[in-house]
């Protein structure tokens, strides 16, 4: 046996026996456990600072089963109550006298007596009131003495009590469902509300004269960091009734005008006596046979193209293969809207994006759904819109955010994935948009194979092809422009990832277009600049 072999195992001997000595010394030993100590043994000063000790759960629960069975009238879970109801608000702990505390901590003087200081609602009452009581001793009360006046000076009106968070629920529910649905118009076409896209923050105080609950609400993009995203939508509400049927809008307040209710927003956004300003405007859809198409595009409310819509996506292949060389898709017979397929939230679109379906027919007397077809974001593009950084006599900076509207659909034509975008830009550039992605197209590699493109495996040849995009452009830049609508179709050359480009285009007399291909990435680009 080798003198390293001895070794090892002595090794593995010696670790055995340590180990079955150290589970006989430790036999019969009760096992060591953190066991929570009671507050008496955890504090350092004998208990002192105990004194200003928050409640614990337990004591909480006995003050408020104390206060249910000791007061003569029902108290209602503060998280279900109505106004209407009798409630606690709030358990806390009632701190000592100063005097009294120090003469236990200073002097030697008696423990301080434990007790809790409980804010409670009182709406079921003929005078409806807010009242403090302090409840004592602790852990196991049996008094409550009423130190309202002795606080305040006099009984707490009820209109004064602080919001609970059931009454701001309530009054979500009461814009939601009472006050939005007086101006739909309004809300669907300007606000765009779908029932969650709005968030709405309290103003305070609630009222400026004695008696008052009225409250501004004001409205916000329901988005992350949504305090920085208002609508310029404000609605005052008046909550002081106890019936919250009574509940009503006092005024709204929409882009510097104030109005007596959404009845009357409604009626002035109907009469269009409302000017709603929006960037951008246009109506969309996806043809099943041409994909994703945009109609009525307006920029500041101006109409710059009545139609901008993908037409076709040509390739033609090239191969010494006979399938290869006789191929020239149109992917328009295939129905590129037809093979919208879904998008992945977080991937295909930023995650935060809002996802639409498509409904089609085509190839059946059924409609079918393909969900969230259509994506629409707004896109950060890493770069300023403008910045100036002034180091000159005085010291500031100033820029601005530059960010563009998309609407993307992804289809999957057989082999290729394009994914097309129209993109919106804060300068009032529109742009038009296509990748392609998925898996290139191949014949077997055989003879000559390679003077019709280049291999990518041991027997695969990547297809020398060509791309040809095309796309519908009627502009209305200045006025409507007729029958003057211009047709652009860009040229892409791929062979195995080797790519070439071309360009074909046409210009509109006082209406500049530009289309671009670029070939690196094979990314289409088509820029109308309105």
């Amino acid at each position: 046996m080798h003198m390293k072999t001895v070794l090892i195992l002595l090794v593995l001997a010696l670790a055995t026996i340590f180990a079955l000595v150290c589970v006989l010394l430790t036999r019969g030993r009760a096992p060591s456990t953190c066991r929570h100590q009671p507050p008496e043994q955890e504090d350092p000063d004998d208990g002192q600072s105990l004194v200003f000790a928050d409640l614990t759960p337990e004591e909480l629960a006995q003050v408020v089963r104390y206060l249910q069975g000791n007061l003569g009238v029902q108290l209602v879970d503060a998280s279900r109550a109505k106004p209407s109801d009798n409630c606690i608000a709030s358990v806390d702990v009632q701190v000592p006298a100063k005097a009294e505390v120090l003469r236990f901590l200073d002097g030697g003087g008696a423990r301080p007596r434990r007790e809790a200081l409980a804010v409670l609602y009182f709406g079921n009452q003929p005078d409806p009131n807010v009242t403090e009581y302090v409840v004592g001793p602790l852990p196991t009360p049996v008094y409550h003495r009423d130190v309202t006046v002795q606080k305040y000076g006099g009984k707490v009106p009820y209109h004064r009590r602080p919001t609970l968070a059931v009454e701001y629920k309530q009054l979500a529910g009461f814009l939601k469902s009472q006050v939005f649905p007086t101006a739909p118009s309004f809300m669907r076409q300007v606000m765009e509300y779908d029932g969650a896209n709005l968030a709405a923050l309290t103003a305070a105080p609630r009222g400026f004269q004695s008696g008052d609950r009225i409250t501004w609400f004001v409205l916000f993009q329901n988005v992350s960091g949504f305090f920085v995203h208002p609508v310029g939508l404000e609605v005052l509400v008046d909550h002081s009734s106890l019936d919250i049927s009574r509940w009503a809008v006092s005024r709204v307040f929409y882009n510097g005008q104030y109005y007596r209710d959404m009845v009357q927003l409604e009626s002035a956004y109907v009469q269009g006596r409302i000017s709603v300003e929006k960037a951008w405007s246009f109506a969309f859809g996806m043809s099943v046979t041409t994909g994703l198409r945009l109609f009525d595009i307006r920029h500041k409310g101006e109409r710059v193209a009545y139609e901008i819509s993908v037409q076709e996506a040509l390739s033609v292949y090239g191969s010494n293969c006979p399938g290869g060389m006789s191929t020239r898709y149109m992917d328009g017979s295939f129905g590129i809207g037809r093979y919208t397929s879904p998008l992945v939230r977080g991937v295909d679109c930023p995650y935060l994006a809002t996802y639409l379906d498509v409904h089609y027919l085509a190839h059946s007397q059924v409609s079918r759904v393909s969900k969230n077809a259509l994506c629409i974001f707004e896109q950060n593009l890493g770069s300023p819109l403008r910045r100036h950084y002034s180091n000159l006599q005085s010291l500031y900076y100033g820029g601005l955010v530059n960010s563009a509207l998309v609407v993307r659909s992804i289809a999957t034509v057989g082999n290729y994935d394009y994914v097309w975008d129209f993109i919106f830009y804060q300068n009032g550039a529109i742009e038009g948009k296509v990748q392609a992605t998925g898996y290139a197209s191949s014949s077997f590699l055989h003879g000559d194979g390679l003077r019709y493109g280049n291999r990518v495996w041991e027997h695969t040849l990547g297809t020398i092809h060509t791309h040809s995009i095309n796309y519908k452009v009627d502009l209305d830049v200045g006025g409507r422009s007729g029958s003057n609508v211009c047709y652009y179709t860009g040229k892409l050359q791929s062979s195995g990832g080797i790519a070439s480009c071309s360009v074909e285009s046409l210009i509109v007399t006082s209406e500049l277009c530009f289309f671009a291909l670029l070939s690196s990435s094979f990314t289409a680009k088509l820029f109308f600049y309105v």
